[in-house]
Parts: structure tokens; sequence; C-alpha cells
């Protein structure tokens, strides 16, 4: 008998015909500790294969972007300026209260807008009423203020183009004239932008806002006496005026702060969708709780102070407190990782996606 016999041969060409079935994925849940005290428990979060792939991307509702709610806020508070002053409102002759009130006025509650809109779009409401009380006091103030430093500059400059032989009478229509009103009108932009970043306690956000400020200001300024010649009276122009102004003012402030931001998050899923944090701050906390930098709401799965995202070194680094998926990985608690640009974030039932701008490699 052969030794061969009862032995299985296997060659090259069996093995090269072999089907293997790829093995099926399985998702590894993360799951919370049990809390210390409560019966509740913190649930779980199963990291998808591509989480990054599985995010909602929509552009979430225009009412969360801040050039929108921003412009709203400038809108709304220049038009009431406008409705409260009108009726003692003179061109000529005696001036009424309307006359020396209307632009300070419309400093103020433009400011008191610019401060709140953005606690009020996050739902943090003890926020929003500070940062509207603050505005009011600083608006008070300043408000006055810049309305004199833009009549100085509006005589000023409107004296040299007479000196330089424009015809007085016809201001309206000359087009250097139009300039002459924007840069007097860019002065309260400034104020408006000022305060929306002094309230918001952020160097940055003081200098975006006071550049939108300016530029948005000026637009409204320019358009004004184009507007009031095609109106054919005062009254409609300065309303259509004032609102553009206060419009345009808020626009410039948001389009301003997204164009020059650094660091930020932009949330692509969960109530927010749409909303863009600007990372200002070296250290951001998240959770459910309002006194956080963002706020959470609707998911009682968060915690207090869930993440923290720190600016170390160059780097933004992500602490979890509670579960937190980034990218496909799951962090637990005290658990840290560096966020990379473009880095999807899970917390709860809220998905970011995190972004800086890109910088030239030093040499």
């Amino acid at each position: 008998m052969s030794d061969d016999q009862g032995k299985i041969r296997i060659t090259w060409d069996d093995v090269n015909k072999a089907e293997v079935d790829p093995p099926t994925p399985v998702a590894i849940p993360v799951t919370r500790p049990v809390r210390p005290s409560g019966d509740g428990s913190w649930g779980t979060i199963s990291p998808q294969p591509n989480a990054a792939a599985s995010m909602t991307t929509s552009g979430g509702s225009v009412l969360l972007k801040g050039w929108f709610y921003l412009g709203a806020a400038g809108l709304v508070g220049a038009f009431l300026a406008w409705m409260f002053c009108e009726p003692s409102f003179e061109d000529v002759g005696v001036q009424g209260w309307g006359s020396a009130f209307m632009f300070p006025l419309m400093v103020i509650l433009m400011s008191i807008g610019f401060g709140s809109a953005e606690s009020v779009v996050e739902r943090t409401w003890k926020r929003a009423f500070l940062r509207g009380l603050a505005s009011t006091g600083l608006g008070l103030v300043l408000g006055f203020f810049f309305y004199g430093i833009a009549n100085i500059v509006f005589a000023i400059l409107t004296g040299l183009l007479v000196n330089l032989g424009a015809d007085e009478d016809g201001l309206p229509s000359n087009p250097l004239f139009w300039l002459v009103r924007a840069l007097a009108w860019a002065v309260f932009g400034m104020a408006g932008g000022l305060i929306f970043g002094i309230v918001s306690k952020s160097g940055k956000k003081t200098s975006y806002g006071m550049l939108g400020g300016v530029i948005g200001a000026a637009i409204g300024g320019i358009l004004f006496d184009p507007i009031s010649l095609m109106a054919g009276g005062a009254e409609a122009s300065r309303v259509i005026g004032m609102s553009i102004l206060g419009a345009s003012t808020g626009i410039a402030i948001g389009l301003v702060e997204s164009a020059l931001k650094d660091r930020w998050l932009y949330v692509s899923g969960g109530p927010l969708a749409g909303k863009q944090f600007v990372l200002y701050q070296d250290l951001v906390t998240i959770g459910r709780s309002q006194s956080n930098t963002i706020y959470l709401f609707k998911d009682p799965e968060i915690l207090e102070q869930h993440a923290t995202i720190e600016h170390r070194a160059g780097k933004s680094l992500i602490t979890a407190c509670g579960p937190v998926v980034v990218s496909g990985q799951p962090l637990q608690s005290r658990m840290q990782r560096a966020l990379s640009n473009g880095d999807s974030i899970q917390i709860g039932r809220y998905t970011f996606k995190y972004a800086e701008k890109e910088r030239a490699a030093k040499p």
C-alpha cells in the first residue's frame, strides 16, 4: 500500500480557485460607564465604518447663518429707530428730538440686536439677556459718541467738497457726496461692530465686527442718496436708507467673521444643523448646560459638560468627558485626541465637522 494513500493533496491551482467570503463587519458599541448616582444609563454610541461619509451634509436652515440673523437684527433695530424718531424728524428749520436721537437710537437698537441675536439662535436665554443689557449700556454711551464723530466727518468732508467747486444744492446727485455720506455712516457701523465684539468678550470678534460694520454701513450710506432721488421723498428715503444701513451692517459683520475665521465647528446634524461655531477661545466647552461655550439642547444623554476643545501649541485637542466619536474613533471619558481639518465629531444626536484655515508651511 502506498504511503500517500488516504492523504489529501492541495495544489496551487486549488488554492487559486478557492473563494473566501469576506468577514462581516461588526459595529463595536461604546458604552458609557454607570453614573455615580441615579438609575439612568448613559446610553451607547456605535461608530459607523465611515462616520464622515454618513454625516448629514445639508446646508441647514438659513435662519442659523450668522449673516442672516445679524442682518435681520440690524434691519429690525434700524427700522424701529426710524419708526420712533420719524414723527419728530425735521430736515430743515428747528430740529426736533427725532433729528437728534434717530442715529444714536439706531446704534443702540442695532447693538442690542447684534449682541443678543447669536445667543437667541443658540437658545442660551440668560446669555442673550445679559448681552442685550450690556449692549444697551454700551450703546447709550458709544451711540452718542460715534454720532458726534460721524457728524464731524460729514461736515468736514462736505465742506471740502463744496470748497472744491461742487454745487451745494446739487450735492444729493453728486457721486462724490454719496462717498462722503458712506464714510460718515461707516462710523456708525464701526460702533455696532465694536459693541458686538465687546459683549462677546472676544478681541478677534471685536476686530471682525468693526471691519464688517464699516463695510456694511458704508454700503448703506452710498446707496442712501440714490434711493432718495428715486423715492422722491425724504421720509421714504430715510426708512429705506436706514433699513439698508442696519441690514447691510449686520450681513457684513457675519460675512467678515466667517471669511476671517481660523478654527470652527460646523453643525452638520441635530437641532442646530447649519450653525457655525467659530472657536475664538483657547478653551471651548461643549455640553447640556447653557454655561458652556457651545450649548447642546434637546438631548438628555449629553452631559452637563460633555467635551472640551483646547487650542494648544497650534493644535486643537478634544477631550471627552462622556462618549464622543471622532471620525469613527470612539473616545471614552478623559480620552484626548488632536483634531485634524475635516474630522467629524459625534456627540449624542449632534454631528459636527471640524475645520481650520490652512496655513502655509514654514520654509
